[in-house]
């Protein structure tokens, strides 16, 4: 195989972040070939603009010569659309979050290795180049063990998203929640590869918009303890208004990271380790970042997403964001939301009684009880 031929499979806006992302510097190791949307018309407009074959079926498409598809579908559709490309041979690259319950984790798992297909999540934050630089930064001992941080995601997106009962963005059933589901867990997936597993959470949701009950919160706030002690706050809105940004604050017994993909620099250091560039004050290294406001990281972080997939194909090797690591981000966002249910402090161990039943669908039940109706007290003009 001299390079992977992916399909495409959901023509939306997360596929031209995806192909967008190669248009200025192709790579020889991939090519996306094929396409399939239920929408014709966005099937067609796709397929025409890319240049990829268009197929009106997913068993056409999952039966052509492919090799891997790039599924960007609902989250209630990953799982069984995994299981059916795994059992067609095909290698899976499917996005974020890896599926609403711990259960379709554990089957998509399952398939994927039953099959013995390539599977990784498609998590941009975990390839996003000034992520790796902070891994690295962690691991080398540059700020000594972190006790504290915050992280923050704000994605302004169309009210209609929440307002809508009938598409699917947000809801408990297809999109397994709000923003806490959507965007809470990229912060989960980043947070835990830095600093470890979860012990415990407090969540509190609430809603901006009067929207339908089906739909989840669009602001959550969510306080982690991790096993090793260190405590984070994790802030998600999709009704703040201001350009998409994501910010994380790491602070530890030997320095400080912070981190604004909205700088052109997007990461400052102060650090007491000797390799340090400055001494006593914040620097942002020499070395330059791949990097660049939104929506230049999004395709910053696909290229390589989608690169090292491919090279995994290749090269038969482990992807290094693995599916059990994708589950664990799925398990805090479920962590979460249980918290909001209790009116408390969850565990992670209750968590694993729940799993052990196979249940954590049941958590996302009645989440529109405990949800702030902020909206009540608010004048929106």
């Amino acid at each position: 195989m001299d390079f992977v031929k992916f399909g495409i499979i959901g023509c939306g806006i997360a596929s031209m972040y995806h192909v967008l992302a190669f248009k200025n510097v192709p790579n020889p190791k991939l090519k996306f070939v094929a396409a399939y949307d239920v929408n014709e018309k966005a099937l067609t407009n796709f397929a025409k603009k890319h240049k990829a074959t268009p197929y009106n079926s997913l068993e056409g498409l999952l039966h052509s010569d492919i090799d891997a598809v790039l599924i960007l579908l609902p989250h209630y559709l990953h799982a069984p659309v995994t299981k059916a490309a795994a059992e067609a041979g095909k290698h899976v690259l499917c996005e974020k979050p890896m599926a609403c319950t711990l259960e379709e984790c554990d089957e998509m798992i399952a398939a994927t290795k039953k099959a013995g297909v390539k599977f990784m999540i498609a998590e941009n934050h975990r390839f996003l180049p000034a992520h790796k630089l902070i891994k690295d930064l962690v691991e080398r001992d540059f700020i000594g063990d972190i006790f504290l941080g915050r992280t923050y995601e704000g994605a302004y997106d169309d009210p209609n998203n929440f307002l809508d009962p009938n598409i699917w963005h947000f809801t408990y059933d297809k999109g397994g929640g709000g923003v806490v589901a959507d965007q809470g867990v990229h912060k989960f997936s980043l947070l835990n590869w830095l600093i470890g597993e979860v012990d415990s959470a407090q969540c509190w949701l609430g809603k901006a918009f009067d929207s339908p009950p089906n739909k989840g919160e669009d602001n959550g706030i969510i306080l982690l303890r991790y096993k090793s002690g260190a405590m984070i706050d994790v802030v998600v809105t999709s009704t703040a208004i201001h350009p998409l940004n994501n910010t994380l604050e790491l602070h530890g017994t030997k320095g400080t990271i912070l981190e604004d993909h909205s700088w052109e620099k997007p990461v400052k250091i102060l650090s007491s380790h000797k390799d340090a560039e400055k001494k006593g004050e914040f620097y942002s290294p020499l070395k330059e970042i791949e990097h660049g406001p939104y929506p230049k990281y999004y395709t910053i972080s696909a290229y390589y997403e989608d690169t090292h997939f491919a090279e995994c194909i290749l090269n038969d090797t482990t992807p290094e964001f693995t599916p059990e690591q994708a589950k664990e981000a799925v398990a805090v966002v479920l962590l979460a939301y249980l918290s909001a249910k209790k009116g408390t402090i969850a565990t992670i161990d209750e968590l694993r009684i729940i799993a052990k039943k196979r249940e954590t669908k049941s958590i996302l039940e009645g989440l529109e009880k405990v949800t702030q109706k902020n909206y009540k007290n608010m004048r929106w003009r």
